[in-house]
């Protein structure tokens, strides 16, 4: 069930896709459904935390495999990774900006989950930022987190293939390019 109402969260918006089309898609009878999650809203909160659960262990992977690379470069190829995925078939943004546009109430739980989302990757960000040497890692990570809703929107919306180079461009600026003595 929560498969069948991933993909169809991602791919059509959570307001456009009714629970009894996930039962039939999924094959599970309603009372199956309802036992597991008793409003729609509990589903698309666990489907915002799967969402969570596999870019954390997306982004450990990343890490661990990172983890003898200057900081600065870890920083840079984790844009790349995230303008590579932004350039696969199917993408169509970031699921959690998309599902703070169907709930504007940031009381709702759903915001909830969208919002440790959003702590969770400005923290990872900072940490980055603060190894790399950064005097004002939250700060810089809080204009990361621009500059990656801007790749969710923009790897969507515009030349996917064209991001890698306004990434490295803005991450130049704002980290200081490369060969920078101050860096």
């Amino acid at each position: 069930m929560l498969d069948t109402a991933s993909t169809l969260f991602y791919a059509e918006g959570v307001h456009a896709v009714g629970v009894d089309r996930i039962i039939a898609e999924a094959a599970v009878a309603k009372a199956t459904f309802y036992h597991h999650f008793p409003a729609k809203d509990t589903l698309v909160h666990a489907y915002l935390t799967e969402q969570f659960e596999a870019q954390r262990r997306t982004v450990a992977d990343f890490l661990a495999d990172s983890a003898s690379l200057p900081p600065r470069e870890v920083l840079v190829r984790f844009f790349d990774l995230i303008v590579e995925i932004g350039r696969r078939p199917g993408f169509r943004g970031c699921p959690f900006i998309n599902a703070a546009a169907e709930f504007p109430d940031v009381a709702h739980p759903v915001r909830g989950a969208i919002l440790e989302h959003r702590v969770w990757f400005r923290t990872m960000v900072a940490d980055l930022l603060t190894a790399a040497g950064d005097a004002r890692p939250r700060a810089g990570a809080d204009i990361l987190m621009l500059l990656r809703d801007g790749l969710a929107v923009g790897c969507y919306l515009d030349d996917a293939a064209a991001m890698r180079g306004i990434v490295h461009d803005a991450l130049d600026r704002i980290l200081g390019a490369p060969d920078d003595p101050k860096r």
